[in-house]
């Protein structure tokens, strides 16, 4: 799995974490929902794809 798509996971995790526990910030939720959802389809589409060298 490429390093942008791990990053783009444990950016959205602690997003989601941000976004359950300060209530003021509950946008973060949002933006770590969508994070994670790309991150898996991208990495969903690059296991389908399979690994070009």
């Amino acid at each position: 799995m490429p390093a942008l798509l791990i990053i783009a996971i444990i950016v959205g995790v602690v997003f989601l974490i941000l976004g359950g526990v300060v209530a003021t910030l509950k946008f973060l939720l949002w933006i770590g929902i969508v994070l994670v959802i790309l991150a898996v389809i991208g990495w969903l589409l690059r296991s389908i794809r399979g690994r070009k060298a």
